[in-house]
Parts: C-alpha cells; sequence; structure tokens
C-alpha cells in the first residue's frame, strides 16, 4: 500500500469534455490582532485629530478627513495608505507649530509601534 502526500494545488481529470477551472484548496491565514499598545495610540491620535480639526484651515481640514479612514489599528488595514497617511498628518502638524506638537508626537508613536 501506498501513500500519497499533495502539497499545494493537486488536479485530477478521469475523462469528460469540457473540464474548465480548478479547485484551490489554499486559504489565508488570519491576520494577528493589533496589539493594545498600538490601539491606545491610534485611538488617542484620532481623539487630539478631532480637537485640532477646528483650529485649521480648511484645506488642512480636509487633507486630515481624507486621511482619517486609513488611521486604523487594523492589522488587515493596508500598511502603504496607513503610512501615507500618518505622514499626511505628521506634515499638517508641524506646520501648525505649538498647537500641532501633541500631534505630531503621537503620529511618531504610532509609527513605532506599527514597525515603520
Amino acid at each position: 500500500m501506498s501513500t500519497h502526500h499533495y502539497y499545494g494545488d493537486n488536479v485530477n481529470m478521469q475523462g469528460g469534455t469540457g473540464n474548465v477551472g480548478m479547485i484551490k484548496n489554499q486559504g489565508v491565514a488570519p491576520a494577528a490582532p493589533a496589539s493594545p499598545e498600538l490601539e491606545a495610540a491610534v485611538r488617542e491620535l484620532l481623539d487630539l485629530l478631532r480637537e485640532l480639526r477646528p483650529q485649521i484651515p480648511a484645506a488642512s481640514a480636509q487633507a486630515l478627513d481624507d486621511s482619517v479612514p486609513a488611521l486604523t489599528a487594523d492589522a488587515t488595514a493596508p500598511a502603504q495608505e496607513r503610512h501615507r497617511a500618518l505622514l499626511a498628518v505628521a506634515g499638517i502638524a508641524a506646520t501648525i507649530g505649538a498647537v500641532g506638537q501633541p500631534v505630531l508626537e503621537a503620529v511618531n508613536r504610532v509609527l513605532e509601534l506599527v514597525g515603520t
């Protein structure tokens, strides 16, 4: 008696006509949950942005609004989009001076935690 071990895709066709397609028996491993520290840092950043938004010009406020959806601790969030959003927020915070300093520090904490 022989034992067969199949790794990856396996296709067996025994006769028939018009056979198309293949069943993929592979899945994606679930993403690891975000650390509690990252979740807390993102919450703090979003709270600071809510406080800062009324104090900045409309164009900067729109840029913040555009960036907020990507600011998440969700491990499945596209890392490049989150990084772009964090840099946009940091740029706005840096240009408005002392009032933006807490936001800039919060962005830096999130960047450290996501390893960027």
